[in-house]
């Protein structure tokens, strides 16, 4: 029954993370949202994250505290460290160190708790910054370990780490959920949104967002500084 096919999704309260939401409810889960506090600059995502939850009607919503920031390493989680507002070569100042590896071993660990087979996250290789864990071999090599490091994979159950919009343009995937009626007045895409989440404008968060929206020809519902 599909009542009984349960997914956790990693839902930070961007654009990304809430059309998976949208795409895995679509499919029949029943939805445990995980929101991730570490530190990040951008605190108002979570409360955004709050609110998409309560859109969709989630089963359950935690909210786990990781202290990134007393890692550093990243403009994100280190106030000393500026948000870029220009794009750069390579690996960006704004990549988090392993993010993206601990959120899906949190994910990973409630997935075993609450019985869900399926674990989804809105990780892009085509319109984003360049993370080396938003791309296919990180997810593959996730799941592999899941296979091995889990209760359900040793006992022939393991858990399938969906990326969805991994190919997808940021039109694309704005599309997608627009057809999905995902309220994208509720996210916060901003590395530097300020307390009431209105966006810069500048970072390059901001501009793929933008970008995006303005591929879909769809109107941008961002609120700017």
């Amino acid at each position: 029954m599909a009542e009984d096919r349960k997914a956790v999704v990693l839902l930070s309260g961007g654009l990304d993370s809430a059309t998976v939401m949208a795409l895995a409810r679509a499919q029949g889960f029943s939805l445990y949202a995980l929101s991730v506090s570490y530190g990040q600059r951008h605190i108002a995502e979570l409360v955004a994250a709050r609110r998409l939850a309560e859109h969709f009607g989630v089963r359950a919503h935690q909210t786990l505290q990781v202290n990134l920031d007393m890692v550093g390493g990243s403009a994100l989680t280190d106030r000393s460290i500026a948000v870029p507002e220009a794009a750069a070569e390579g690996i960006p100042v704004t990549y988090v160190p392993a993010r993206n590896t601990l959120f899906l071993s949190l994910a990973l660990g409630w997935a075993e708790v609450v019985g869900a087979e399926d674990l989804f996250i809105g990780v892009n290789a085509v319109d984003y910054s360049g993370y080396p864990d938003c791309r296919p071999a990180f997810i593959d090599a996730f799941e592999r370990l899941a296979a091995v490091a889990t209760r359900g994979g040793v006992e022939g159950r393991p858990v399938r780490v969906q990326a969805p919009l991994m190919q997808l343009t940021k039109g694309e995937i704005i599309r997608a959920g627009t057809a999905l009626q995902v309220p994208y007045e509720l996210t916060v895409s901003c590395y530097q949104a300020d307390d009431d989440g209105r966006a810069c404008g500048r970072c390059d968060s901001c501009r793929l967002r933008r970008e995006g929206f303005r591929a879909a020809a769809v109107d941008d519902p961002t609120r700017y500084v």
